[in-house]
């Protein structure tokens, strides 16, 4: 299904198409590892944290620590967002958090392995509001000797 601006409530639409996204020049300046070699952690957008935690607000731009071996059945969804469709996370997680996926890869040696801890931030929310927190992120993962990001905006 795509739903366009136009068929949104025009106060929603208004805020949404109001949302200036950053614009980045340049290219990476060191040459990427081959896929077999990376270390990747996955980001998510879903508004995910382990159960029994906080969850999260309108406009949190925080983020919620996922390690790796957490159970798929203590995984559960804040996202305050009303236009959002929790169906697909609630069939499968890998919709929204790709995790049996990005392990079953790393297990055919298709990527080098995965990382200790994954993310997730909660999507509704100005790109502004998550660069403090997504400042603290990139040294955890650079801590984590994580040189891929599997970004999974939702």
């Amino acid at each position: 299904m795509v739903l366009r601006l136009s068929e949104l409530d025009p106060a929603e639409a208004k805020h949404l198409g109001a949302i200036k996204c950053p614009s980045f020049a340049g290219r990476p300046f060191v040459p990427p590892k081959p896929l077999d070699q990376r270390r990747v952690a996955i980001v998510s957008t879903a508004g995910l944290q382990r159960r029994g935690e906080r969850g999260f607000a309108h406009g949190d731009g925080d983020y919620r620590v996922i390690p790796v071996d957490t159970p798929a059945a203590d995984i559960v969804m804040s996202h305050v967002s009303v236009n959002f469709d929790r169906t697909g996370f609630q069939q499968d997680i890998n919709v929204v958090f790709p995790i049996d996926r990005m392990k079953e890869l790393a297990d055919a040696k298709v990527i080098g392995g995965l990382a200790s801890y994954h993310y997730s931030f909660m999507g509704a929310m100005e790109p502004q509001a998550a660069e403090p927190a997504a400042r603290a992120l990139a040294r955890l993962l650079h801590k984590d000797a994580v040189d891929t990001v599997l970004l999974v905006p939702v």
